[in-house]
């Protein structure tokens, strides 16, 4: 699937994440481990921040001036409604070029959506958002190995690509960052989280 493709279907079920079903607290335990390695708390952008607003409030709650991007045209107007003074951006993220860099960068279940031949790329893009010390926290899968699958969500087709953890790891130390965690946290699912701190340069 393309991004433009991706979006589309996120464009069909995006009241999914702004709905009474969809479990708020998904992700914000560990986004609060993140911010525990966080030195400076000014800047933070949400990549693929969707429609539900909760890793923004929690961005704000924490004192960082927050910004959030995504592809979905109907996930941003959601996400406007809800928190229409903070700044977001439509745009695909293989493309997009930070107007900054940032304290922190969340980019929770969303960049494995991205081509697998882009994912080299975004790591390394991602890192270089960051400020000195600046913190990274993303998903992908816990596998070993490079893969795609696309399986349906909601009625609706997803795509999903990881780089597998030796390769995402190299990306990662490549590109001045290191690994401050790493953990499965949906076991028995291979759903795995990383935070990265950008080095001293």
């Amino acid at each position: 699937m393309t991004p433009q493709e991706t979006a589309q279907s996120y464009d069909q079920i995006a009241s999914h994440w702004d709905g009474e079903k969809f479990n708020r607290k998904n992700g914000i335990a560990q986004h609060e481990r993140a911010l525990q390695f966080s030195k400076q708390k000014r800047t933070a952008i949400d990549i693929g921040c969707g429609s539900s607003g909760r890793i923004i409030e929690l961005l704000l709650a924490a004192g960082l001036e927050t910004e959030g991007l995504d592809i979905s045209p109907e996930m941003l107007r959601r996400a406007q409604v809800r928190h229409p003074e903070q700044l977001f951006h439509q745009a695909d993220i293989c493309t997009w070029e930070f107007p900054q860099k940032y304290d922190f960068i969340s980019a929770w279940d969303s960049i494995w959506h991205a081509p697998l031949e882009t994912h080299e790329a975004i790591l390394t893009k991602l890192c270089g958002a960051l400020e000195t010390h600046g913190i990274l926290i993303f998903t992908t899968g816990g596998v070993d190995q490079p893969g795609t699958r696309t399986n349906p969500f909601l009625g609706q087709p997803l795509y999903h690509a990881v780089l597998g953890i030796p390769k995402t790891l190299e990306v990662i130390s490549q590109a001045g960052c290191i690994c401050r965690h790493l953990e499965y946290d949906q076991h028995p699912e291979p759903h795995l989280y990383l935070i990265v701190q950008k080095a001293d340069t």
